[in-house]
């Protein structure tokens, strides 16, 4: 398969400039964060002196490291931005570090009681506890009465928008057709996706997660779509192996939503069935890559994760984290083709993604006018999705 060039001016990388997306979560959402966190969690006075110093330095001091004697510090000792101002590095990576800073002021990693306890299992848990979550499941029974077309893009666009509640597996054709009711929807090469995965023998597809919860509910139904249509062989789930971003998906996370569906009734009890035999029989593989949690876009993705994904019919990326490590996170022209951005990518690839941040590629001309006149925060609301692929 010959990919096309990479592009060879390089846009300006996303920071933490004033008035932007990016700096609105550095001094808004993080500091918030931490005192969520404290609020969801009984730590004790040593843990709540590290939050402190975590909330003092990203507000008024510089970057700080990690403890010598921190576990895993060792991978961030050469990185290039201590000492300087969290909003004046790039902002892909200053997330990353602070999700790394708050789960070693937490003692994620350290030995003693608090070892292994995910400071956001509170919140991922009620979200998977809501009483609307069997409502979406429910209906589940209703995919039967759709044709198999309508069940193709009923169940992706689900994942799509997973995070929706108003636009979970309630999304079924009607007399206007699915595609009238969907607004939002800024690219759609659905049509391209399944082309992809028609083109030859079924083999091999890699889903990578984002969020938990009710999102990761319709990315598992989608899985148990492509395995039961006989589309994939083997679908690999890759999950973070640790706590990061908030709500993305580890493992312990993908176990309690297949407990979730096995434990509803109907069509999402025997899909929660079908999906637990499946990971025994490795059909739905769990993967949990470090470089899953790396401060870094994918196209400094190691060797042995490039093989997996070069392996695989398809890789789909959900989710808006996901889509920045494709890209890049770098101010694109909207313009700009995907398929260039994505050059590099060792494989067919899509992203399913609810746009929360200001990085956009492949819109067609005129679009972005037209989006900024009529809905000034179209970039970051997760009112406007795309579904992208690059074969």
């Amino acid at each position: 398969m010959t990919r096309p060039s990479q592009p060879t001016d390089r846009a300006p990388v996303v920071v933490g400039t004033p008035g932007s997306f990016a700096r609105s979560v550095l001094d808004e959402r993080h500091p918030a964060l931490i005192e969520r966190v404290r609020r969801a969690t009984p730590y004790p006075p040593d843990r709540q002196r590290a939050l402190d110093a975590l909330l003092d330095e990203i507000t008024g001091g510089p970057i700080g490291r990690l403890d010598d004697d921190e576990p895993g510090a060792g991978a961030w000792r050469d990185e290039p931005y201590y000492g300087q101002r969290w909003a004046d590095v790039p902002f892909l990576w200053a997330e990353s570090f602070f999700y790394r800073r708050l789960l070693a002021a937490v003692g994620y990693f350290a030995p003693g009681p608090w070892r292994g306890i995910d400071p956001f299992a509170p919140f991922k848990n009620a979200e998977l506890a809501g009483a609307g979550v069997d409502d979406e499941l429910s209906a589940l029974d209703r995919l039967a009465a759709l044709t198999p077309a309508e069940r193709d893009r009923t169940l992706l666009l689900s994942s799509l928008w997973g995070n929706r509640a108003d636009l979970g597996f309630r999304l079924s054709a009607g007399e206007a057709g699915l595609g009238d009711r969907v607004p939002g929807l800024v690219v759609d090469d659905s049509p391209a996706l399944w082309s992809v995965l028609a083109a030859g023998e079924p083999g091999t597809v890699c889903l990578v997660a984002d969020n938990a919860g009710p999102e990761l509910l319709p990315d598992l139904v989608l899985a148990d779509h492509l395995l039961a249509t006989g589309r994939a062989v083997r679908v690999v789930l890759h999950l973070k192996p640790y706590p990061y971003y908030v709500s993305d998906a580890t493992t312990a996370d993908a176990l309690a939503c297949l407990d979730r569906l096995t434990r509803a009734s109907g069509q999402a009890a025997e899909v929660g069935g079908r999906l637990r035999r499946a990971v025994t029989e490795d059909r739905l593989v769990l993967r949990a890559h470090p470089f899953s949690c790396a401060p870094h876009p994918y196209d400094r993705m190691p060797a042995d994760l490039r093989e997996d994904f070069a392996s695989a019919a398809l890789t789909v990326m959900k989710g808006d984290l996901n889509y920045r490590r494709l890209v890049g996170d770098r101010h694109w022209p909207a313009t700009t083709p995907f398929a260039e951005v994505t050059a590099y990518f060792p494989g067919p690839v899509a992203a399913l993604r609810t746009l929360k941040c200001d990085v956009v590629t492949g819109l067609a001309p005129g679009t972005t006018a037209e989006l900024d006149a009529t809905a000034r925060s179209w970039r970051t609301s997760g009112t406007h999705a795309l579904v992208q692929v690059s074969a």
